[in-house]
């Protein structure tokens, strides 16, 4: 973008600004406001950049993303009426264009052939930073195969914010954004996500808190974990607890707001047993211990999910019982 910034001259039928006609008077400076101060952008280069902004709490906003903002011919947006909050409130009037999972494809070609025509263009999300859980990744991609340059506004993300809170080991975490919303996939994907080493992060919905915790706890078993909700508004709320004493604290109740679900890596070699290794523990712990013990061992020894252990305890004891020479 040009730093003499003129008003554009628009075709009607077209959303892409013309050059302005020689001779144009210089439009008004790009502002925006903070503190009750006016300021002036500075111009920003074309190309695509990527703007972080606010998860809920309006002020941990960057003065470079304001500047950015400020500063672009257009700003993408995942929904305008939300990010219309954001720049009302410090007073940044740049025009506001839809981009979305629901007309990503048609607007990407628009998109790109306005930044091909040496605009400056500021992408954003709903809140925190685009890509993560948006359809910012292909626009992204497609922009650089075209040899467009891509800028990053770092700032406010909702992963790093819950992870630093939790209590979880940070030193690894693997993000994994929404799971599958039916029982069954879900399960199946926590028990593929149950032996990597690290903290894991995932992003659920109020309404199915409850249900993707109780699965969680059945498949991952005594982890500890932390359900993270309305971080940075007034209401911020963490609560730390092993996987079942959470899946029960939620059982009856539907939080509000936007909810991140942390879990912690599996205990130190807590890699997957052969069923023999399994059965092995189990009659070992059964020769000194009731059913239930021998399987709260069991499982707190080798990270297996207590409910599967404690099922597998019954098929073993009963046999024993019955003289058998063990549970097929």
């Amino acid at each position: 973008m040009s730093e003499d910034k003129r008003a554009p001259v628009r075709d009607p039928g077209s959303a892409t600004p013309l050059p302005p006609p020689p001779g144009a008077a210089p439009a008004a400076a790009s502002r925006f406001t903070a503190f009750g101060l006016a300021a002036e952008a500075e111009p920003i280069a074309p190309g695509l950049h990527i703007v972080a902004t606010p998860i809920g709490n309006l002020k941990d906003i960057t003065f470079r993303a304001l500047g950015t903002l400020a500063a672009a011919d257009a700003i993408l947006a995942e929904d305008t009426r939300v990010t219309k909050v954001l720049l009302a409130h410090y007073g940044i009037t740049t025009p506001l264009i839809a981009y979305h999972e629901h007309n990503a494809e048609q607007m990407r070609p628009r998109v790109l052939a306005r930044l091909e025509a040496g605009e400056a263009l500021a992408l954003v999300s709903d809140a925190g930073t685009p890509l993560v859980s948006d359809p910012g990744y292909r626009l992204v991609e497609d922009a650089l195969a075209h040899g467009i340059k891509v800028t990053s506004n770092p700032g406010p993300s909702a992963v790093l914010t819950a992870l630093v809170v939790s209590g979880l080991p940070t030193d690894r975490f693997f993000f994994e954004g929404f799971l599958p919303t039916k029982s069954g996939p879900r399960r199946a994907r926590l028990a593929a996500l149950g032996d990597i080493p690290a903290t894991l992060v995932l992003f659920e919905s109020p309404r199915r808190l409850s249900e993707m915790l109780a699965d969680a706890a059945d498949i991952l078993g005594e982890r500890p974990a932390a359900v993270a909700r309305e971080l940075t508004k007034l209401y911020e709320e963490v609560r730390r607890d092993t996987l079942p004493a959470l899946a029960r604290s939620y059982a009856d109740e539907t939080p509000k707001g936007e909810i991140v679900v942390l879990i912690g890596p599996p205990p130190e070699g807590a890699k997957a047993l052969s069923q023999a290794d399994l059965d092995a523990r189990i009659e070992t712990a059964l020769a000194r211990h009731s059913v239930k013990d021998a399987a709260a061992i069991v499982s707190a020894a080798t990270g297996q999910p207590k409910r599967e252990v404690y099922a597998r305890a019954l098929q073993l004891a009963a046999a024993r019982d019955e003289g058998g020479e063990g549970a097929p």
